[in-house]
């Protein structure tokens, strides 16, 4: 590794790490407070540690995106202590992303969000930039979640280093080091491995990693495991708010909006502006005239059987939307095929139903993911936005919706099945500044 590249990549993790401290410190309005019992020793500047993670190859998208909140606010907690940087699992290999033209495996953040934006909540730096800094690859200690053997009746925080419940994809070699997928970066490997049965919040591993770990990087696969510590609370909110998504996705979905969909942000009252400023009121977003849907179809037909509608009965109702806000057009995020898709236009005679088709170009620029990044910016913008139940697609447009200002009545609905047209809404997350 050439020395000038190496010294630029420390002077990035120093300066977001510097950044988010004294943006932490401003917040608080105070440099530092000693209490009566205050025994607080100043020493050294201590080194700075990394984090890294890894989630169930099984879960989707927009489930990873919610387990970086989890961990991140984990990553802030430990920034009260010492100075960590959290490491970004690169992306690949997901269940949803069916395209099989393309490569989709070591994908950086950069090509879904805004580093900058995720920089002024914690430190994050990419995994080749954390490969570089340490000259090596290796990761020092990796600690398996998983859940306590045998279940359990009683919910309590708690944690123990114990025999691994089941295969992990981690293989000792000869020398004693511990391989695995690694994102696909085969020359990666771990000093030392361990099992971690565990319950309990994010931030209750907090200690562990503290005083219990020592390596200069440490790894936490499975880290759906840790929970929430406040789900919906404001310091939930700001990891949300600052997963601000690329520029170039955003002007994508932007051009599609303009050109298609009469929609542009003076007009809809949906200008971004940077998330540590941004504070909208609920109805502050018009939106564009159209109504966007998200229309969730192949294997959820079968996990969510009864509770999706027909293609008929999903025009049926978004029709009756139609007529009551006089909007002509419909903007349709759906993992349908293009049969379905037809099916589903020709239920309506009086409206134009739009969907994204990404050129070659975006597709093999941006991936699966890329694409369905462009889908949510789409209907988030929309004047009213109706998606499927329970799908974490729909939960992140409508999390985009209450970051721009719309109202919720415009926002947290779901399309019902054929025999239940008055069916529960989705639950109400609004936003907390």
């Amino acid at each position: 590794m050439e020395t000038k590249e190496a010294w630029h990549l420390t002077l990035v993790v120093f300066i977001c790490w510097l950044a988010v401290f004294v943006r932490a410190d401003a917040e608080d309005d105070i440099a530092f407070s000693a209490g009566e019992s205050d025994t607080t020793k100043f020493g050294q500047a201590k080194s700075v540690r990394y984090l890294l993670y890894d989630v169930n190859p099984g879960e989707g998208f927009n489930l990873r995106r919610d387990v970086y909140m989890r961990v991140t606010n984990l990553v802030k907690e430990l920034n009260k202590e010492e100075p960590w940087v959290l490491v970004l699992p690169p992306w690949g290999r997901l269940y949803h992303w069916k395209s099989p033209d393309l490569e989709q495996i070591k994908i950086p953040w950069s090509t879904f969000f805004d580093l900058p934006s995720l920089r002024e909540h914690v430190p994050v730096i990419e995994f080749e930039e954390y490969l570089k800094l340490r000259g090596e690859p290796v990761i020092d200690e990796v600690y398996y979640l998983q859940g306590f053997k045998g279940g359990w009746t009683k919910w309590e925080e708690k944690m123990n280093i114990t025999e691994c419940n089941e295969g992990t994809g981690f293989v000792q070699d000869e020398e004693g080091n511990w391989y695995s997928w690694f994102f696909g970066y085969e020359e990666v490997y771990a000093k030392k491995f361990a099992c971690l049965s565990y319950m309990g919040h994010a931030t209750f591993i907090k200690p562990f990693l503290l005083k219990n770990t020592t390596g200069r990087c440490v790894m936490l696969p499975r880290a759906e495991v840790l929970l929430h510590d406040h789900f919906g609370n404001s310091e939930y909110w700001k990891a949300r708010r600052s997963m601000v998504f690329a520029k170039h996705l955003r002007n994508i979905g932007d051009e599609f909006r303009r050109e298609n969909l009469d929609s542009t942000d003076p007009d809809d009252k949906t200008e971004l502006e940077d998330w540590t400023k941004m504070k909208r009121n609920h109805g502050d977003a018009l939106g564009g005239p159209y109504v966007g849907v998200h229309l969730r179809r192949r294997d959820y037909l079968y996990a969510r059987e009864g509770n999706l509608p027909s293609l008929k009965g999903a025009a049926k109702q978004i029709k009756k939307i139609l007529k009551k806000y006089n909007l002509q057009k419909v903007f349709v995020a759906t993992d349908a095929p293009s049969e379905e898709f037809e099916e589903f236009k020709n239920y309506f005679k009086k409206s134009k139903v739009y969907r994204f088709v990404p050129s070659k170009e975006i597709k093999e620029k941006y991936k699966d993911g890329g694409v369905a990044i462009i889908d949510q910016w789409i209907a988030a913008h929309a004047r009213y936005f109706i998606g499927s139940y329970e799908s974490t697609f729909s939960f992140r447009i409508q999390e985009e919706r209450e970051i721009l200002g719309f109202d919720p009545d415009t926002t947290f609905n779901r399309l019902c099945p054929d025999n239940d047209s008055d069916c529960e809404k989705p639950s109400i997350w609004k936003i907390v500044h």
